[in-house]
Parts: structure tokens; sequence; C-alpha cells
């Protein structure tokens, strides 16, 4: 089984900085691109941040370009998103999600994490 566990997520206040981790575990042959995608209360799921596979190319939101910022370790197998200057529309839960390859895999299969959530409030 593939597992993706995430960390860092809680309680901040506005213009406030967190960082979110998540680290794939169990057996995977190969990992492809990962993101972090977020759902604010009311409304649909949408990708905040992406990187590829070896890390050289990232995507952001627009309502986050320049706040924050997504990186990869390839040798541990995890992605970190560094949350800048938040604000009160960054509210939402932040899952993580990843792609790659077991030994019998036909194709590309996908996990996500559980989700952790986010508050950014006064």
């Amino acid at each position: 089984q593939v597992q993706l566990r995430e960390s860092g997520g809680g309680l901040a206040q506005p213009g406030g900085s967190l960082r979110l981790s998540c680290e794939v575990s169990g057996t995977v042959f190969s990992i492809g691109p990962m993101g972090w995608y977020r759902q604010a209360p009311g409304k649909q799921r949408e990708l905040v941040a992406s990187i590829t596979t070896g890390g050289g190319s990232t995507n952001y939101a627009d309502s986050v370009k320049g706040r924050f910022t997504i990186s990869r370790d390839n040798a541990k197998n995890t992605v970190d998103l560094q949350m800048n200057s938040l604000k009160p529309e960054d509210t939402a839960v932040y899952y993580c999600n990843v792609r790659y390859l077991k030994r019998t895999s036909l194709g590309w299969e996908s996990s996500w994490g559980q989700g952790t959530q986010v508050p950014v409030s006064s």
C-alpha cells in the first residue's frame, strides 16, 4: 500500500506562516509529479501548487504566487509547501497528491493524503 502523511497544519494568524509536509511511504517503484490542493468551505477543490518529478518546474495558483513555495526531496520522498503572508482566504483543508508507479502498475496511479486543516483567523 501507498500512504501519504501530511503534517504541519494548524491555526495561523493573518500574515503568519506555516510549512506543510507530506511523506510518501510504502512500496513505490517511481514517484512522479506531486502537488498540493486545497478545498475551502463551500468551494471546489483547487490546485495550489505542483512540482515536476525532478523538481525543475513548479506551477502555482494566481492567488498564492509570491507567497507560497513548493519543494520536494526525492531522496526522502517528501514534498513541502511553505506558506507565507497567510490571508483569511487561504483557510481550507490542504491535501497532498502524488502520481506514482508500483512494480505492477499498468499506468499512473494516484494517491491523496487525508488532508490537514489550515484555519487563518485573528
